[in-house]
């Protein structure tokens, strides 16, 4: 009797442990893949771009390749995914993706459902509006004018329930259909993150209002409760910038913008 008593506490033990994450939870980790299936963005020039060839290229694709590479993973191994704002949530919770690195801000209502890692980078939110249009200098003057509502994205909150800016949300799918409506008549506005409204920029007409009111912080999104892969990708983060390789990246794609980018480690959110 005293024999199976052992036997069954040794099995509880055990039990226990792997609950605890000794082969349970704990292999779940984005550290201990040799592949991974990373979420981008397709259509963000700049930081997201789905080539025709089916690659991606992008200041987000090679942080990506990066931080993969430090989690000893070679490009080679990498599968990169489009995936758009409205089902960033969804795609890690059912292992869609393993990670996301996509514009994604880091907020309190996200960190619900994702642990982040980060942030990467330190945007501001900005407005896009036509050239011919002079009658939107500052985030007070979107009162009234049809602003862009991307499926997903916190941006139009930012103006209208944080700013208290009585502006007129058109819900758009992706924010390369925010620039074709402006384009086209159908908005007044696109305000979002500079560092995308810089990508488009490049290649439209129209003019940036350089005047950000916000800090978007970009966080690489993981499975809600991946403490370890999180903080492994922190450390990756901090030699991103002390190596050089964050300064390197940033003016490769933003140099010519005339934006003030910044080159120093971000202050991180904390895994949670």
């Amino acid at each position: 009797m005293r024999a199976i008593r052992a036997t069954a506490g040794a099995f509880l033990l055990l039990a226990g442990l792997t609950a605890c994450g000794l082969g349970g939870s704990e292999k779940e980790s984005v550290t201990d893949r040799n592949s991974l299936v990373i979420g981008v963005k397709e259509d963000q020039p700049a930081l997201g771009v789905k080539r025709p060839d089916g690659t991606y290229e992008g200041f987000d694709v090679d942080v990506a390749v990066y931080i993969a590479g430090k989690l000893g993973v070679p490009k080679s191994r990498i599968t990169f995914r489009t995936t758009n704002s409205s089902v960033r949530e969804e795609a890690l919770a059912n292992g869609t993706v393993d990670l996301i690195i996509a514009t994604y801000s880091i907020t309190a209502r996200r960190k619900m459902e994702v642990t982040f890692a980060g942030p990467y980078y330190v945007a501001h939110q900005d407005t896009f509006v036509r050239a011919d249009d002079d009658s939107i200098d500052d985030v007070r003057d979107l009162k009234g004018k049809r602003i862009c509502e991307v499926t997903g994205s916190n941006s139009w909150r930012r103006v209208i329930e944080e700013r208290k800016v009585a502006a007129k949300p058109v819900t758009v799918d992706t924010y390369g259909a925010c620039m074709d409506a402006l384009a086209a008549g159908r908005l007044d506005a696109v305000s979002t993150d500079d560092l995308i409204l810089a990508g488009f920029a490049a290649g439209r007409s129209g003019r940036m209002i350089n005047a950000p009111f916000t800090d978007e912080k970009y966080g690489v999104g993981l499975r809600k409760g991946d403490l370890r892969g999180c903080e492994t990708i922190n450390r990756a983060i901090t030699t991103m910038y002390q190596d050089g390789t964050a300064e390197r990246l940033l003016n490769k794609w933003f140099g010519d913008s005339g934006l003030k980018l910044t080159t120093t480690v971000p202050q991180y959110e904390g895994c949670t």
